[in-house]
């Protein structure tokens, strides 16, 4: 692997502890997590004694006021190396959280920050619709202005965290007559109408909650609602770019682990008298995965500098997340191969990865949306050129 230039000696050292938690702590309970088809609240909490959620939360909200994405990633790549896919403390901390620390009001961020660094309250964003997935401007959950609260009707499918999630930011359009007007409601657990549907059974991510979520005439104070009501469309753009990068950090984290754990099993499983990494097929396949994760690597931690300091595109974002997750894909479907057999036993951590990679060329904007986005920034849009 090739050296990673973008961290200083002080990563590496909260690197070093990171891990030691996610070893110590969190490892040791994912087989249950996954049999039982949840992470257990208590996760969010132990992560949150450790100061490891919302690290960029200013320090008057219990945060450690550290506004450098690199420590982020940091746990984030830990995660996926020594716990688990499905504990989705990334989007806690680094895609809902952000909309209350960037949009709310004083008051809201005092009412909810504390609660989400601590790991007492669970966060959830809830945004893809049963007939609105990627097109985020077809979606039908409604709000209306009820004069000193808004009334909420509509439901949400696919929503990570979505059963365990205490505070959740659902979109909603506003009016009518646009496609684009909609607002940010911070649903809380226990409002009334607001109900939790069923636990998604799904291909992989056994440990994450994914749930449908159904509102019935919940009333939401106006004091819940996160900046304009009419300019959710633009916010959840803005917001975007962030999520796409994580998500890019992710799947090449996961792609990483997937290649040590199969480098070590070609240089122990023997076939034809000699270990199979002797093979020329194998060294040649592990050779060019090698390159690809090194050179995608790369681009990803560019794209992390990038938004450090405030310069990360659309464009850029939706690169990172093709690439990195096709890369993903890739690696773990060949690195399964070279397990042979055992890659399709369940015992067996590559096949599990197999199944956990496969959401993310769909999720935060499927791949072809992706496409799209960074055709258009090259200005071929056919609604301009036809």
């Amino acid at each position: 692997m090739m050296p990673r230039t973008i961290f200083e000696p002080e990563h590496e050292q909260f690197r070093d502890s990171v891990r030691r938690f996610f070893r110590e702590q969190i490892e040791p309970r994912v087989p249950a997590w996954r049999a039982q088809g949840y992470v257990d609240r208590n996760a969010y909490r132990l992560a949150g004694e450790q100061g490891y959620l919302l690290l960029w939360a200013p320090e008057e909200y219990g945060g450690a006021g550290i506004d450098d994405l690199r420590y982020e990633q940091i746990v984030q790549e830990e995660n996926l190396r020594h716990g688990d896919i499905g504990f989705y403390s990334n989007l806690h901390s680094m895609v809902v959280a952000p909309y209350i620390g960037k949009l709310g009001s004083e008051q809201q961020k005092q009412r909810w920050l504390p609660g989400a660094v601590s790991g007492e309250k669970i966060l959830a964003v809830a945004m893809t619709e049963p007939a609105a997935g990627s097109d985020l401007a077809g979606m039908k959950a409604r709000a209306e202005d009820r004069g000193d609260h808004w009334l909420l009707n509509g439901s949400k499918t696919y929503i990570s965290n979505g059963i365990n999630a205490d505070i959740i930011v659902v979109a909603a359009r506003t009016d009518p007559e646009s496609r684009h007007a909609m607002g940010l409601f911070v649903v809380e657990a226990g409002m009334e109408g607001f109900t939790r549907g069923r636990k998604l059974h799904k291909l992989g991510l056994d440990a994450q909650d994914t749930a449908e979520l159904f509102f019935d005439n919940v009333r939401v104070p106006k004091e819940n609602v996160l900046g304009d009501a009419t300019q959710g469309f633009k916010y959840l753009a803005r917001f975007l770019a962030t999520e796409r990068l994580m998500v890019g950090v992710g799947a090449i984290a996961h792609a990483q682990v997937a290649f040590d754990l199969t480098l070590d099993f070609v240089k122990e499983r023997r076939a034809f008298g000699k270990p199979i990494g002797a093979l020329q097929n194998t060294r040649f396949k592990m050779a060019e995965m090698r390159a690809q994760l090194d050179a995608i690597q790369s681009y990803i931690d560019q794209g992390v500098m990038l938004a450090n300091a405030g310069q990360l595109s659309a464009e850029a974002a939706s690169g990172i997340k093709l690439l990195s997750s096709e890369l993903e894909n890739r690696v773990i479907d060949e690195c399964l191969q070279l397990h042979g057999g055992a890659g399709y036993m369940e015992e067996y951590r590559i096949s599990r990865m197999f199944r956990d990679a496969r959401v993310s060329r769909i999720f935060a904007g499927s791949n072809e949306i992706m496409k799209e986005i960074i055709g258009r920034g090259l200005g071929l849009d056919d609604r301009k050129m036809s």
